[in-house]
């Protein structure tokens, strides 16, 4: 490939994954074009600030700050980052609450306050040699490690059932949206390390800070929103408009259904499969419960409130003066209407928080039917990148389910571009 032909590097999507990837290739001298079709940049890292000042991320995310590739390239300060507290409030199947402070880093002393009913000693004890395990291997190592599924790995490593119950699966049934845990224990185990060594944190003005941060560092018009790709024919981009365009080499930077239309479905290995979740927004006059700064998980298995957060305790501008942002998660598929849904789950904070939650108004519903990609056993951590011959993808969905697996593919792919 002739560096100095005319016609750049164009990359469909404008998510982490391709948006690391034009970082990369710009920063190498290369000359890049980022194409997406919506209205603005960070495919599944969205947020919307509402009229009256609310700042709602397209369903409830945190960044995890010790993500090699997070760490790599992102500018934490120009972030602001706030932090979540390491641990949890657990409202057990009886309705009673205990809060755990720094569970995986200090199990000891998490699990035994007087208050905590959650697991035995050995419970306690096995949760502090698996984070002493985790930290004495890469990331890297973790994921490479063979694998079954989470639950069957908790029970095999002798965990009883209660704390399963009571803790793994509200606590990393939200992190994988699989209250069911069959996600791949490799990905369990990269995913608790990355809770012991680091924090899990919201930038000060909300999600999307973070992929704008890296669509800023590239040149004026390199990236353009509203633009649907139609098809792509060698190194011809043909757009939705009826445009043709030129490039050097092309990289499909988008998942799904937009990836199967774009790309020779002949040499896509692993046809996704997707998990949902919904997540519900409330705005509160008063603040609900002391800003500790701790998650709210529920370990009712009936219950429609998965998990609870008040991101405007840990970062104020998420929520105007005075007022505080509730945000809901709902994993699964509920298929419940709109309206009955937000009526359940005020049934269901009112009895968690007090009778005040039926009086919260209702800001949005997101809707995300592909929020993760399904990550089962046995599944490798790398699938193929390049597909032809100057044709790659990336995306989380060709590693394992991670903001970290989609700035690692679209680095990758940089690397390979450079490398030809």
């Amino acid at each position: 490939m002739s560096h100095s032909s005319a016609s750049p590097i164009i990359i469909i999507g404008a998510g982490m994954a391709g948006l690391t990837c034009a970082n990369y290739l710009h920063r190498a001298g290369r000359s890049v074009l980022v194409l997406d079709a919506a209205d603005a940049v960070g495919g599944r890292v969205r947020t919307h600030v509402t009229p009256d000042g609310f700042r709602l991320d397209r369903g409830f995310q945190v960044l995890q700050t010790r993500y090699p590739e997070v760490q790599r390239l992102l500018d934490y300060g120009a972030l602001q980052l706030r932090a979540f507290r390491s641990g949890a409030v657990i409202r057990l199947a009886d309705g009673r609450q205990t809060t755990l402070v720094n569970p995986l880093d200090q199990p000891l002393a998490a699990f035994s306050a007087l208050a905590s009913p959650i697991g035995t000693l050995s419970d306690k004890l096995r949760i502090l040699a698996l984070a002493q395990r985790v930290k004495s291997s890469s990331s890297q190592q973790l994921l490479e490690f063979p694998s079954s599924d989470t639950l069957a790995y908790l029970r095999q490593h002798g965990w009883s059932e209660q704390i399963i119950d009571s803790f793994f699966r509200p606590f990393f049934g939200g992190v994988f949206l699989d209250r069911g845990l069959s996600t791949a224990s490799n990905f369990f185990e990269f995913v608790f390390k990355q809770f012991v060594e680091g924090e899990a944190a919201i930038p000060a003005l909300g999600m999307q800070q973070i992929p704008e941060q890296l669509a800023a560092r590239l040149p004026a018009g390199s990236v353009r929103l509203h633009t649907k790709v139609e098809a792509v024919q060698g190194t011809t981009v043909q757009l939705a408009n009826g445009e043709t365009l030129t490039a050097a080499a092309v990289v499909v930077a988008v998942e799904g259904e937009s990836a199967a239309r774009l790309l020779p479905t002949s040499r896509l290995s692993y046809p996704t499969a997707w998990r949902r979740t919904t997540c519900t927004y409330f705005a509160a006059d008063h603040p609900p419960v002391k800003a500790d700064k701790l998650l709210r998980l529920n370990a009712a298995p009936e219950s429609l409130a998965h998990n609870v957060a008040f991101p405007s305790d840990v970062a104020p501008s998420y929520a105007p003066e005075g007022r505080t942002l509730v945000s809901v998660s709902t994993h699964g598929a509920q298929n419940l209407p709109e309206a009955e849904l937000t009526a359940r789950l005020r049934t269901e904070l009112a009895a968690w928080f007090g009778p005040v939650a039926e009086q919260w108004q209702h800001l949005r519903t997101y809707h995300i039917p592909q929020a993760l990609a399904v990550y089962p056993a046995g599944q490798p951590p790398h699938q193929p990148l390049q597909l032809a011959e100057n044709l790659y993808r990336c995306g989380d969905y060709t590693a394992y389910p991670s903001l970290n697996a989609a700035m690692a593919s679209g680095r990758e792919v940089a690397e390979a571009l450079l490398a030809s």
